[in-house]
């Protein structure tokens, strides 16, 4: 029998990297995509291995198409394909949009929003059952911002992972007569690089607006994920998870 194999894109640190520990505690080979830290990448699948599991990681930027068919082809020599995580992120840095430059646009919406659609594509053709596949699921990481639009820091952010919200509803209901369910998580603060470069008296200020008064943890969202790649969420597509602390 066939490995199944579940590319994450992201996939090297942070929430993606808490997502591939999951799915090699369910038995199924993480694909890790990462653009820049081979030995976080490299460490992860070692790490994997050790465990008794397999993994592997592959250099790409999910903003290339041509680096995402490369995934895509090195994902189909590991076994079937049966999930999708499209994790792979960026903030373009902080700015209003008064402020916001159209190259802070084009690299941010580049690699959220047409990066993922591109990687849902490749993942749709081959788990789609009316193109011989076995089904699978595919889970897009998305944002809180996406909901409060992130005034004076992320609106162009935001905006991206809005569309990626919008695209996980029409996607899902494009595809799941094919046996493919799409969902979303929608991560608020979690503790992980993109929140630590802020300000320490940010951060606070953030803690105080979250109701369970703290961030999140990568292992936290990733469970969420991971349920949503599993068998036990068999009747859930179309669907939104906020893991935000009840932000």
């Amino acid at each position: 029998m066939a490995n199944q194999v579940v590319l994450i894109t992201g996939g090297g640190r942070g929430i993606g990297a808490a997502i591939a520990r999951g799915v090699a505690h369910d038995g199924r080979v993480p694909v890790v995509v990462y653009q820049s830290r081979h030995r976080d990448a490299e460490a992860l699948v070692s790490e994997i291995r050790r465990d008794g599991g397999h993994a592997v990681a592959i250099c790409a930027d999910v903003g290339r198409e041509d680096d995402i068919l490369r995934c895509f082809e090195a994902a189909d020599r590991e076994g079937q394909l049966v999930g999708l995580v499209n994790n792979a992120g960026m903030t373009g840095g902080q700015s209003t949009v008064m402020n916001v430059s159209a190259d802070q646009l084009n690299a941010v919406f580049n690699l959220n929003t047409v990066g993922a659609f591109l990687c849902a594509r490749e993942a749709v053709r081959r788990m789609a059952r009316s193109r011989g596949g076995a089904g699978g699921s595919i889970v897009n990481v998305s944002s809180a911002s996406a909901r409060s639009g992130s005034p004076n820091f992320w609106v162009h952010y935001a905006a991206s992972k809005a569309a990626l919200d919008t695209m996980t509803i029409g996607l899902a209901k494009e595809v799941a007569a094919d046996g493919v369910r799409v969902n979303a998580v929608r991560p608020g603060v979690i503790d992980t690089e993109i929140h630590a470069a802020n300000p320490p008296e940010l951060m606070e200020r953030m803690k105080q607006v979250i109701p369970m008064r703290r961030m999140g943890h990568p292992d936290e969202v990733a469970a969420a994920v991971i349920w949503l790649l599993s068998g036990a969420a068999s009747y859930v597509t179309g669907s939104i998870i906020d893991a935000g602390g009840g932000y």
